[in-house]
């Protein structure tokens, strides 16, 4: 039987798929890891244990599960978190954590000082993005400035998809779409690594060749078989950020088609025909040569119901808890009982992109229950997905269609509030196993044995969530009270942090 291998990255987790040709899943296995947050502001994960371990891991698994030859694996794709940014030796050995996506607001500094040297209409020209927490091009000159010793050390600047197909076949590539998120390093007309900034920077060298994300980047070697039980020569795709993948995962392919996805952080992505130009969003190429992306993601989500997990429902079961809190929400009024959150615990990408936006739970009175509070939450996070939704509107970016995906399609409340709050129906495919099947299926097309199209058979849509217009007013009126509350709280962190400077 001739099957395809998927195995993807995440913030607090690995999952990995076993497809046959047909898309029927033979088999999944996870691994969860943590994310390391030495400081506020800081969040890494451990290449060698988190990426590399697991991958390792979970592909043994798997083999051993279905019981199959490891012969019968005909590709293998993976992807990962990004855009990460992860220095290595000419070996591929990390040198030290890996620095990761937006969440990770260290080089806050960097960005306006390259901002101020660049300028934002230039970056927005060349680039297609300004400088936020998510680009790794002002991460690497963190690099650069605060570890000389490591910068100096440095052979290639890898992401996670990169470095794991790198392990598997000894090639440092990435493709385009991870590659376009390291502003100002890509060029997205030229599509190629842009020597304008080698001095300032790094120079191209140092980067991983550019391959697109189902070309075959090589085959696993002999150490890698080894590692993994993969069989040698087995084709490896070039890779590509999870979120990617799992737009993949759920038939997001054509113009005007969005992903939503459901994670640690809520990330979407709409397909277009054309780049859309706004600084409050991100662009990279598509997967396919030829099309774009437009691109937005909240810095917490399940993240922050996590948090909530581990400081409130401690006396819950771990596995259950996330379940249970979602009940009791359940019963909760729509609107909290007139609690609004503002999500921003580790600040906030899109469509504000401030690294200084800080979390709120408005309107407590000694009424309220832990149920209101994680309604709250789970609502204050669907607040957040409708200005984003606001902003690509109001951009010109037309939306026909939204693919919802992720564990959090399962909690009714908060996928219920989001189309409520944005007026906007999700389509819920019937496998929400995310990127790791996504990567199976691109693993299928990169060998031939899958076309674009076949997705649709591979994973068809299963139910929709449409917005119930009985509540369209009480989050009419929670979502002004959220963007008010924002603009107050910037001014007073601002403010805040402008007498500690004094003080200092």
């Amino acid at each position: 039987m001739d099957c395809y291998l998927g195995i993807d990255i995440g913030t607090f987790e690995t999952k990995g798929v076993l497809a046959d040709g047909q898309g029927r899943i033979l088999a999944t296995a996870k691994r969860r890891h943590d994310m390391i947050v030495p400081q506020p502001g800081w969040a890494e994960h451990d290449a060698e244990r988190d990426w590399w371990g697991e991958f390792c891991a979970i592909s043994k698994e798997l083999i051993a599960t279905t019981g199959i030859a490891p012969g019968d694996i005909k590709a293998v794709a993976a992807s990962g978190i990004g855009p990460c940014m992860l220095p290595v030796d000419e070996d591929g050995k990390p040198l030290m954590n890996a620095v990761l996506y937006g969440v990770d607001t260290r080089a806050s500094e960097e960005i306006e000082e390259l901002t101020a040297e660049i300028g934002e209409e230039t970056l927005l020209a060349e680039c297609g993005n300004t400088l936020t927490s998510q680009s790794v091009g002002p991460k690497i000159l963190w690099l650069k400035k605060n570890r000389p010793e490591l910068y100096a050390r440095t052979h290639k600047v890898m992401n996670s998809s990169s470095f794991l197909v790198h392990r598997l076949t000894g090639r440092f590539v990435i493709d385009h779409y991870s590659a376009s998120s390291s502003s100002p390093l890509y060029d997205i007309h030229a599509h190629r690594w842009s020597d304008r900034y080698a001095d300032r920077i790094i120079a191209p060298g140092r980067l991983p060749e550019l391959l697109w994300s189902t070309e075959i980047a090589g085959h696993v070697t002999e150490q890698a078989a080894k590692e993994t039980g993969l069989a040698p020569g087995t084709p490896v795709t070039a890779g590509t950020i999870d979120a990617a993948a799992e737009a993949v995962s759920v038939g997001v392919l054509g113009t005007g088609e969005m992903m939503m996805m459901y994670g640690s952080t809520m990330f979407i992505i709409l397909v277009t025909d054309h780049r859309v130009e706004d600084g409050r969003l991100w662009y990279a190429p598509w997967l396919f040569e030829g099309q774009h992306a437009c691109m937005s993601g909240t810095s917490t989500s399940g993240t922050l119901t996590r948090w909530f997990q581990d400081q409130f429902a401690r006396e819950l079961d771990a596995e259950e808890a996330l379940r249970l809190l979602a009940e009791e929400a359940q019963g909760a009024p729509v609107g909290a009982n007139g609690i609004v959150v503002l999500p921003y615990f580790s600040g906030e990408r899109t469509p504000i992109h401030d690294p200084h936006a800080r979390g709120v739970i408005f309107g407590l009175d000694l009424t309220h229950t832990r149920a209101d509070i994680y309604r709250g939450f789970l609502e204050g996070i669907a607040y957040g997905v409708t200005s984003v939704i606001e902003t690509y509107e109001g951009a010109g970016a037309a939306i026909e269609r939204i693919a919802a995906v992720g564990g959090g399609t399962r909690n009714a409340v908060w996928s219920q509030a989001i189309s409520d709050a944005s007026g906007k129906t999700q389509d819920v495919a019937a496998n929400t196993v995310g990127a790791a099947f996504g990567n199976a299926f691109l693993a299928a097309v990169a060998v031939g044995a899958a076309g674009r199209d076949d997705i649709r058979r591979w994973n068809p849509m299963e139910r929709r969530i449409a917005p119930q217009e009985e509540n369209r007013a009480v989050y009419d009126a929670r979502y002004r009270t959220f963007k008010e509350l924002y603009a107050r709280n910037s001014d007073l962190m601002r403010g805040a942090e402008q007498r500690t400077s004094d003080e200092a």
